[in-house]
């Protein structure tokens, strides 16, 4: 669940938990408003703890996850989130055309793994090159050529160094798609299972079996 929504439906299931609470204090047990206040905030910090640990435990449940892999996940999503910043910055000091429609695509293809991992964490464990080289290694070039290529003097040597990198960034870009899709690789396995079947299926339509020819074929 999308971390807003997880924390309105906490928010709708406490308030009226403790509008309850207060209600029954005050007139059922006869206490002053501010004791009534109190117990229907301690009811109000203990119904949204135990609300928050059930949608937790539902969300973990249904990818599969434990809490330990959770917040490890949660952890290496944040600090890629700030190489990814990174990776924008040097997109928008980016001069070449030829450059800079390398570096929209392999944003593009960063931001993507990113956001399947946020939506499905469990999938994490089928990016960790991604996440532990491929991400490291575009951000750090990525900043190295933005510098160099800024500089206002340049030599046959600097040229050979950008040239070099580029070319790098181009390897590097392939290996983020070989990522994107060894992340999708279920889903692939699936769809192509799932065409196979629709293909049998026409085939059978369009080519039925007469009787005569199921005895034939039982036989």
């Amino acid at each position: 669940m999308h971390p807003f929504l997880a924390f309105m439906l906490r928010f709708f299931v406490t308030l009226p938990t403790m509008t309850i609470i207060w209600l029954v204090s005050n007139f059922a047990f006869n206490q002053t408003f501010w004791y009534s206040a109190l117990f229907a905030l301690g009811g109000g910090v203990i119904t949204y703890v135990a609300t928050k640990w059930y949608t937790d435990h539902v969300f973990l449940k249904r990818h599969q996850l434990t809490r330990k892999e959770y917040a490890y996940i949660i952890k290496n999503l944040k600090e890629a989130q700030q190489k990814i910043s990174r990776l924008q910055k040097v997109f928008f000091s980016i001069r070449s055309i030829g450059s800079f429609k390398q570096m929209f695509e392999i944003i593009r293809l960063v931001k993507r793994i990113q956001s399947i991992i946020k939506k499905e964490p469990q999938r994490f464990f089928k990016a960790e090159k991604f996440y532990f080289y491929h991400l490291d290694s575009v951000v750090e070039l990525s900043e190295k050529y933005s510098f160099l290529a800024s500089q206002p003097a340049k030599n046959d040597k600097l040229y050979y160094s950008l040239n070099e990198t580029r070319d790098t960034l181009k390897d590097l870009k392939r290996s983020i798609e070989k990522d994107l899709y060894e992340v999708l690789s279920n889903d692939i396995e699936h769809l192509e299972f799932e065409l196979d079947v629709a293909k049998r299926s026409l085939k059978t339509l369009k080519n039925p079996l007469t009787k005569d020819d199921e005895r034939r074929s039982t036989k």
